[in-house]
């Protein structure tokens, strides 16, 4: 059996944006338990040139969001870039879910071919729509979970890799 285009996206978005969840809730516990104010994580960067940890959750999401949206056909969802705590970075990853669940694996397979042609600013892309999720959008939205995840591994929230990647004993069956 071959792996559609559906099951490696959405299912594959939906279990690290969950992970992503999770590794949240961790950062909101430490820093309440340290007593340390949130808005140092959410602000937190690894270097001086790196986007903050909010600017790591957006466009995490923005990746997944357009990449569902593109591969079925519909118009990308556009969310403002203002969060600003860990509760809005929830609620962020929360309609991304909802609407990565709307869209259906009959929207998605046979997209391999569709011609996708993202714009960003004045540079614009162009690959079939099994490129563009293989080689673009995954690739891009693991390094932005990973990097939200060593932001706040560097700033001492206690996380492990089975916190990014999750459980495993959960996938078989």
């Amino acid at each position: 059996m071959s792996l559609s285009m559906y099951q490696a996206s959405i299912p594959v978005f939906l279990r690290m944006l969950g992970n992503l969840s999770t590794i949240l809730d961790k950062a909101a516990a430490h820093a309440e338990a340290k007593k340390i104010d949130p808005a140092i994580f959410v602000n937190a960067r690894l270097a001086p040139n790196m986007f903050t940890l909010s600017r790591q959750v957006q466009i995490a999401t923005d990746m997944v969001k357009a990449c569902a949206a593109r591969l079925s056909g519909l118009d990308v969802p556009h969310f403002e870039d203002t969060e600003s705590t860990f509760a809005e970075l929830q609620a962020r990853i929360a309609k991304t879910v909802a609407f990565l669940q709307s869209v259906s694996a009959e929207q998605i397979d046979g997209s391999e071919d569709r011609h996708i042609t993202p714009n960003f600013g004045s540079r614009v892309l162009s690959f079939s729509g099994q490129d563009y999720l293989l080689d673009f959008v995954i690739p891009n939205f693991h390094f932005h979970m990973t990097t939200a995840y060593a932001i706040l591994r560097h700033h001492g929230v206690e996380l492990g890799k089975t916190d990014y990647t999750g459980e495993y004993q959960d996938l078989v069956g």
